[in-house]
């Protein structure tokens, strides 16, 4: 039996994340990785405690809904929470960060980012990421792998 790559492993992982998101513009995944080991996961979804799109809609402001914090964000601020560094690390998302989430990124010490699908990449977050050193690489999920995998293990 062949075996997952670990891009795609961890990518899979990401999207499985997109599916407790509670935006409806669009749901995000994001794993947090250093030495082959997720380190944290994270999607777009409201504070704590607070009121979810899913619920009562999004609140958009200039295009953007300011009431979800991104999946990147939610994954580095629970390593923030646990103690877990970041430095070093990699970050696997469905999407490619927005401009704010670059940021954070690069302030993390993320080494690495692994998207799988393009989305509004800002040219300054591709400018900052190059800037800083840090690796950007889109890496589409394989979906023919969960079909695959799932008929081998009927």
């Amino acid at each position: 039996m062949e075996r997952i790559s670990w891009k795609q492993y961890f990518m899979a992982q990401s999207h499985l994340l997109s599916f407790r998101s509670t935006c409806t513009r669009l749901t995000v995944g994001a794993t947090i990785v250093r030495d082959n080991r997720i380190i944290a996961g994270g999607y777009n979804g409201s504070i704590a405690g607070g009121v979810h799109c899913i619920d009562e809609g999004c609140y958009v402001i200039d295009g953007h809904c300011v009431r979800t914090i991104h999946a990147e964000m939610n994954a580095i601020i629970q390593c923030a929470k646990f103690g877990v560094p970041t430095d070093s690390a990699e970050i696997y998302v469905t999407h490619f960060p927005c401009l704010q989430c670059t940021k954070g990124i690069i302030q993390a010490g993320i080494k690495a980012v692994y998207y799988a699908e393009d989305y509004k990449n800002h040219p300054h977050a591709m400018e900052l990421f190059e800037q800083a050193g840090v690796h950007t690489e889109q890496v589409p999920l394989d979906r023919e792998i969960f079909a695959k995998f799932a008929y081998v293990n009927e």
